[in-house]
C-alpha cells in the first residue's frame, strides 16, 4: 500500500490551512476499505436521499392534515408540531412554500460508526463541515501514489460544483458564493481553499463572509473589483438557528422569492432535526416509511439507525406508558425518570435536536454511562425544561469497536507505529441527476477510551481508499 512520508504532510498543512486554530494526527496511509464496504457507503447514500424525500412527504401531508397511508386512515399534525417547534414563523413559512417543493440538500453526510455488527448511523447532516479538508486530503493521498483514494482526481471539487451549478441549469457558469458566518467561522478556511481551487478551472466560485453581501434591488451582491457582482447561487454554510445574525437574511429570502437566486441547502428546518429518526423509530409511523421507502432503502435503514425516542414530556393519562427505553425493566411513564437508571441501563445518548448553537460539532451530547449520576440527572431535567422550544431525543448507544491503524508519532523522529483507536465514518454524497454519488469519505480515528467520536485534537483525520478485497 503506498504511503505518505511525514516531510510530505507537514509542509502541504504547512502551507494550506484547511481548519481555523485546529490540528489532528497524520498517518502515512488512508483509511482502507474494502470492496463490500464501499457498496454499502454506495447503499446507504441512495437510502439518505430516500430518508430526505420521505421527511418532506411526511412533513407537508402533517401539515396539510393529508392522510399519510394508501389504505387506510393515518393523520399525523403533530409531526409537523414537533419539526416546527420553536422556528420563526417566516422560516416555517418559507419550508412550506410551494417554490421548495422537491428542494432537498445538496450535499448529504451520515455519521457512521464501526461497531462489531457494522455501520450505526447516528446522524445526517445536510449542513455538512469537511468538504474542502476531505476533498484536500483525497488530492493529497492520491498525489502520494494511492490511486485507489475514493474521490481522488479532484471528485469531490467536481460534484461539489456541479450540484449547486445545477439549480440554475439556464446559466453557463453561474456566480456561487460559499457564505460561512462567524458561528461557522472554523470552517471558513477549507471553503476558501474549495473556492479557489474552482476559480482554477474557471468557475466563478467565491467565498464570502455575511457582511459582504448587500442587497440591489431585488438581487443579492458582491464587490468584486470594486464592482457590485450579482450571486446566482448562495451555498450557506451555517445552521439555521444562525440567520438572525446574518445581516441579509431577510434580502436573501426576497431574492429567493424573485428567482434571483437558488439556496443551498434549502432554508427549511425540517431537514436539520435530528428529531427525524425519532419519527423513522416511531411506531406509529412505521407503515408510513414501509409504504414510502423502497423496500432496500427500508432495510437500510432499519438497520442503521439505532432506536431513537423524542422527549416529548407532555402529560399522559393515567395508565398510559412512554415509547422510550426501560428503567429498572418497567416502562416510563415521565421521562424524569431516565434519571434513576443505572449505569448498565444509562447506556444511552441524550441530546438536543436542532435549531440551537449547541446542535452541532458534538455539543449538546451527554452520553449516560460516561458521566456522572449527577451530570446525567442534569442532562435530563434541562432536556425537560427546554421542550417548549427545543426537544431533546434519546437514543441507543452502540459503542465503536477497536481498531488498528498506523499513525506518525506526535514527537521527532515521527516514526509511523500501529495504534488502537475507534472510527467514525463520514461519507460524503453529492446531488447528481435525480441521485447522489458517493464523492469521498473522511474517517476519524480517535484513541480508544473516547466515547463520543469528533475531530479532537488527539484523533487523526484521513481519507478513505477502496482495498482489493471483495
Amino acid at each position: 500500500m503506498p504511503e505518505l512520508a511525514r516531510a510530505a504532510l507537514d509542509p502541504a498543512f504547512a502551507g494550506q490551512p484547511l481548519f481555523e486554530a485546529k490540528s489532528w494526527r497524520l498517518a502515512p496511509e488512508a483509511w482502507p476499505l474494502a470492496g463490500e464496504q464501499v457498496q454499502e457507503l454506495e447503499q446507504i447514500g441512495t437510502a439518505c436521499l430516500e430518508f430526505h424525500q420521505a421527511l418532506e412527504t411526511l412533513y407537508l401531508r402533517s401539515v396539510a392534515g393529508r392522510n399519510l397511508l394508501r389504505n387506510r386512515p393515518l393523520v399525523a399534525p403533530w409531526v409537523a408540531e414537533y419539526l416546527d417547534r420553536g422556528k420563526p414563523p417566516e422560516l416555517v413559512a418559507h419550508a412550506r412554500d410551494s417554490g421548495n417543493r422537491g428542494r432537498l440538500p445538496t450535499v448529504l453526510r451520515p455519521d457512521l460508526l464501526l461497531t462489531a455488527e457494522g455501520f450505526v448511523m447516528t446522524e445526517l447532516d445536510s449542513v455538512p463541515g469537511g468538504i474542502g479538508l476531505t476533498a484536500f486530503l483525497n488530492r493529497l493521498y492520491a498525489s502520494g501514489g494511492d490511486s485507489a483514494v475514493i474521490g481522488s482526481g479532484d471528485a469531490m471539487i467536481r460534484l461539489f460544483h456541479a450540484g449547486l451549478a445545477a439549480l440554475k441549469p439556464d446559466l453557463r457558469n453561474p456566480l456561487i458564493a460559499l457564505v460561512v458566518s462567524d458561528e461557522a467561522a472554523t470552517y471558513r478556511p477549507e471553503m476558501h481553499w474549495l473556492a479557489q481551487q474552482l476559480q482554477l478551472q474557471g468557475k466563478r466560485v467565491f467565498c464570502l463572509r455575511p457582511e459582504e453581501v448587500f442587497p440591489l434591488g431585488s438581487t443579492l451582491c458582491f464587490a468584486l473589483e470594486g464592482n457590485p457582482e450579482k450571486i446566482d447561487v448562495v451555498h450557506r454554510f451555517f445552521e439555521l438557528f444562525d440567520l438572525v445574525n446574518i445581516p441579509t437574511a431577510t434580502h436573501l429570502l426576497e431574492a429567493w422569492r424573485a428567482g434571483e437566486v437558488a439556496v443551498a441547502p434549502p432554508l427549511r428546518p425540517f431537514q436539520e432535526e435530528k428529531l427525524a429518526f425519532g419519527l423513522f423509530r416511531h411506531h406509529l409511523l412505521a407503515d408510513f416509511w414501509a409504504e414510502t421507502l423502497s423496500r432496500a432503502a427500508l432495510a437500510t435503514l432499519r438497520r442503521l439507525i439505532p432506536a431513537t425516542w423524542i422527549m416529548d414530556p407532555a402529560p399522559l393519562p393515567p395508565g398510559a406508558i412512554l415509547d422510550g427505553p426501560r428503567v429498572g425493566g418497567r416502562a416510563l411513564t415521565d421521562w424524569r425518570q431516565l434519571s434513576g437508571a443505572s449505569q448498565r441501563e444509562r447506556e444511552l445518548i441524550v441530546k438536543i435536536s436542532g435549531f440551537h448553537e449547541t446542535a452541532w460539532g458534538a455539543r449538546g451530547v451527554t452520553l449516560g454511562s460516561d458521566c456522572s449520576r449527577e451530570e446525567w440527572q442534569a442532562a435530563i431535567e434541562a432536556a425537560v425544561a427546554a421542550a417548549p422550544r427545543n426537544l431533546h431525543l434519546v437514543q441507543e448507544y452502540r459503542k465503536p469497536r477497536r481498531v488498528a491503524h498506523r499513525l506518525y508519532a506526535e514527537v521527532p523522529p515521527h516514526a509511523a507505529a500501529e495504534e488502537f483507536g475507534r472510527l467514525r465514518l463520514c461519507p460524503y454524497y453529492f446531488a447528481q441527476a435525480g441521485g447522489v454519488q458517493l464523492g469521498g469519505a473522511l474517517a476519524t480515528f480517535c484513541p480508544p477510551d473516547k466515547k463520543i467520536i469528533h475531530g479532537m485534537q488527539d484523533a487523526a483525520l484521513l481519507p478513505c481508499r477502496r482495498t482489493a478485497a471483495t
